[in-house]
């Protein structure tokens, strides 16, 4: 977790370092580039089908932790309402059984889920820009942990198959100056899983199914800027 805020500390340095070198790198409310450095909280709205061998397991149930990281977000803008963002980050999560095995620790794991949206931003406030969007929203599951050594799991390694779920959203942009925006956003994505205890007969089919809350800094420039223009003259997205 050190390294990762170390990196988002290193990003969100060289974004200042950026914008005071002025005018070769400038900020512009009306750029097609926006990068954000954020704060997140992922929420999941959790459950799971348990199997033995096969058969439901109707008493047993299965929870994961919410987590809290930091993360980054690209976004390019097609024109000034229409944009595609990129979301990244990397997360640990605890699985926890309910009812029949509340408490028992079904297994830790890390998890990469980019999120690809496509966007509608609302132009018309001045500085106070909101938007929605919906897209998909991809899982991939590593490092995951060994069960309790509790009956039938016995300190069984969890296995997850990676995952693919359709998202939404909705948030605001606040200028503050020069290209820099304060962020707010909210995602709800739908997406489930298979998992499985290595060399044991349990089986679960989870739904995860998150919230994401997430607040963070943004700012806002043309990669004009950084990678030259390919015309004589270039028209602003306004």
């Amino acid at each position: 977790m050190l390294d990762k805020r170390n990196s988002v500390v290193a990003i969100t340095a060289a974004i200042l370092a950026f914008s005071a070198s002025g005018g070769a790198f400038a900020g512009d409310r009306y750029g097609n580039f926006m990068v954000r450095v954020e704060g997140r909280v992922v929420d999941p709205d959790s459950s799971a089908d348990v199997f033995a061998a096969g058969v439901l397991q109707p008493t047993f149930d299965a929870d994961i932790s919410t987590a809290v990281v930091p993360t980054l977000t690209l976004t390019y803008f097609f024109t000034p309402n229409i944009a595609l963002e990129l979301l990244c980050c990397a997360a640990k999560f605890e699985a926890e059984g309910r009812k029949a095995i509340n408490g028992v620790d079904l297994g830790d794991f890390w998890s990469i889920p980019p999120a690809l949206t496509l966007q509608y931003h609302f132009d018309h406030w001045g500085g106070f820009k909101p938007y929605i969007g919906a897209g998909i929203h991809y899982m991939y599951f590593f490092n995951e942990g060994r069960s309790d050594f509790v009956a039938p799991l016995n300190g069984a390694r969890l296995k997850l198959d990676d995952a693919l779920g359709f998202t939404v959203q909705a948030g605001v942009d606040i200028e503050i100056a020069n290209g820099w925006y304060l962020n707010a956003d909210i995602k709800k994505t739908w997406i489930d899983t298979d998992a499985s205890w290595e060399g044991t007969p349990v089986t679960a089919e989870v739904d995860i199914d998150p919230w994401i809350y997430t607040v963070g800094i943004g700012y806002r420039f043309n990669l004009e800027d950084i990678f030259g223009r390919r015309t004589a003259e270039y028209v602003p997205l306004k």
